[in-house]
């Protein structure tokens, strides 16, 4: 009885990526998927740049006097 279950639950999972929202949602994630692995490349590619970006921009204003 409990393979009986384990099997409906395969079956059903099967049926529903073979329906449309099923690859509709596949496909938002594969896109979301492709999105993020994207977001890192250019965090990672630009990360020390932008590093010393603010690390300049912190002592120019660290040098500046208050008045």
């Amino acid at each position: 009885m409990h393979r009986g279950g384990v099997r409906k639950r395969c079956t059903d999972a099967v049926r529903r990526l073979d329906e449309e929202n099923g690859q509709v949602l596949f496909e938002y994630a594969l896109i979301l998927a492709l999105v993020a692995v994207v977001t890192v490349g250019i965090l990672t590619t630009l990360g020390h740049t932008v590093s010393g970006l603010l690390n300049h921009v912190s002592s120019s204003m660290s040098s500046v006097t208050n008045p």
